[in-house]
């Protein structure tokens, strides 16, 4: 297995290096075939995320869909799999960040009754409570 940084995922998703982009895609190319042989850990996918919506001003619906297609791709072994879809499921229904939504699904998988914010946006999630 191989862990992958959040600017490998960056080149591959917006190609602003054609170098670095082949580069990246080269890497999947010959882990393809291979279950779950490239590993993305969630602070790796918090740091893509939000490259993505503050760098290169993606919209919501697109960082949903990259997160979506990092999933589905069977190459790629996450952190927290299911923790990560269900932190996609709150990003894509609510007004929070992916970072504040993957922080309040892991609370929940671990077990945490709530998870106190200061954050609006994050009030609309389940389980965060404003303070």
């Amino acid at each position: 297995m191989i862990a992958l940084d959040a600017n490998v995922l960056v080149r591959l998703v917006t190609r602003d290096n054609e170098a670095q982009a082949q580069r990246a895609k080269a890497v999947f190319d010959a882990h393809g075939e291979e279950h779950g042989g490239l590993f993305v850990s969630d602070i790796v996918l918090v740091e893509l995320c939000w490259t993505l919506s503050r760098s290169y001003e993606l919209e919501r619906a697109d960082i949903a869909r990259t997160v979506r297609a990092l999933l589905d791709n069977s190459s790629i072994a996450f952190e927290s799999q299911l923790v990560v879809r269900n932190a996609l499921t709150s990003f894509e229904t609510s007004a929070a960040d992916f970072p504040d939504c993957l922080i309040a699904a892991k609370a929940s998988h671990a077990g945490c009754s709530r998870t106190l914010t200061f954050d609006q946006r994050m009030k609309s999630l389940p389980d965060v409570q404003l303070l």
